[in-house]
């Protein structure tokens, strides 16, 4: 199996500056990188400790209005080797994917999400 470590974690906010600040000067993570997708319409921050590759906390804004006012935890990413090996490794499982393709996304990274037992967002990503 080529999965390396937990990557990161995604989190739906109702507020992307309240979070980043809260983020940044209450727990201490930098804020790493920040982007749109979905034509303008979500908003991801990335933050992380000292610089590290480590775990990471990514915030996702907009896209779901019908936010519990306590968040929601969007997906959990898991870091391969090879992410198209990866993929065609679950093609030839009992998995349902979120979307039939491999993503890249606008920093280069790439991606693809397929559901979890309870519906979850699992994420497949190489850097």
């Amino acid at each position: 199996m080529a999965v390396k470590k937990m990557d990161h974690v995604g989190v739906y906010v109702n507020n992307l500056d309240a979070a980043l600040t809260f983020y940044q000067d209450v727990v201490g993570l930098e804020l790493k990188d920040r982007f749109t997708i979905a034509n303008g319409e979500v908003t991801l921050a990335f933050l992380g400790f000292n610089g590290s590759d480590e775990t990471e906390l990514e915030l996702v804004y907009g896209g779901n209005p019908n936010l519990p006012n306590e968040g929601k935890v969007n997906h959990i990413a898991f870091l391969v080797d090879d992410i198209n090996e990866e993929y065609e490794r679950l093609k030839g499982l009992d998995v349902s994917f979120i979307r039939d393709e491999i993503e890249t996304l606008p920093n280069g990274y790439r991606n693809f999400f397929v559901h979890g037992p309870d519906g979850e967002k699992v994420e497949f990503f190489q850097r």
